[in-house]
């Protein structure tokens, strides 16, 4: 086979990848608001993905707010504007780097999850099963676990925003001689809705990428227990890809509408 036959059948198998979880996302909210509703396992699903991520959120968004204050501070000293930091800081990681940090480690922790669990039940033959026994293993496998997904994401981004702040806060104590009211008063004082709703939008998005791809490539895993690998390794790269489109489609929009 020659690049170009090779060059066409990536192409080829690229365009059936995107109709296929266009179809699946498709049959998502066809499947949202047809009862019965499964909210007892949409509550499991919430806490096991918002609690089990929780300290990882915490530590990373704890150690971004320390680097980026030292790593910014020497810099703006040099120019005298180290009471710019509280405010630099936080627009910066309320709208940029708290969300897709966050998103990205939440599409490893819980889209290879969702990958993995979703791979190991249908090459076990237990969705098959579901479907004899007379359930829906869409409605109650995979329906729950986006909602859920979408749900939880933008407060695990939140709760790991204020930690991230709290942890520039801290350097700024230290280093500075800043209080920390002096410092959060500077912050709020420095935020507008403008910095918030936009963000707040786009992880609702992260949060439904995450969920849709992973369990897509779970739910659809193939050849046998190599498959499941495979899923769970291919859902946390599909969606790191489709975190950066969706977040640069946001910042676009968000620059036509805010200016």
């Amino acid at each position: 086979m020659d690049n170009n036959s090779k060059v066409v059948n990536s192409f080829r198998n690229f365009l059936i990848e995107i109709g296929e979880l266009s179809y699946f996302s498709a049959r998502f909210f066809k499947e949202l608001f047809n009862p019965p509703f499964e909210l007892r396992e949409f509550f499991k699903q919430c806490y096991n993905m918002g609690n089990r991520s929780l300290l990882l959120v915490s530590v990373t968004g704890f150690i971004i707010g320390l680097v980026f204050t030292l790593q910014s501070r020497p810099t703006l000293e040099e120019f005298g504007a180290v009471s710019w930091m509280p405010s630099m800081v936080s627009i910066s990681i309320i709208r940029e780097i708290g969300p897709i940090i966050t998103a990205l480690i939440c599409a490893g922790r819980i889209g290879s999850g969702i990958g993995a669990e979703l791979g190991s039940m249908r090459v076990t033959e237990q969705i098959d099963a579901m479907e004899v026994s007379g359930t829906n293993p869409f409605k109650y496998l995979v329906v729950t676990r986006i909602l859920a997904t979408t749900t939880m994401l933008p407060i695990l981004v939140f709760f790991g925003d204020g930690i991230a702040i709290f942890g520039s806060a801290l350097v700024e104590y230290f280093k500075g001689n800043v209080s920390f009211l002096l410092y959060f008063n500077n912050v709020f004082d420095s935020l507008q809705f403008s910095d918030l709703i936009p963000t707040t939008i786009k992880t609702f998005f992260f949060g439904f990428a995450i969920g849709l791809v992973g369990c897509y490539k779970g739910y659809n895993c193939k050849k046998g227990t190599a498959g499941v690998g495979l899923a769970a390794n291919s859902a946390v790269v599909y969606t790191s890809m489709l975190l950066f489109i969706i977040d640069f489609i946001a910042v676009f929009v968000t620059n036509i509408f805010y200016g």
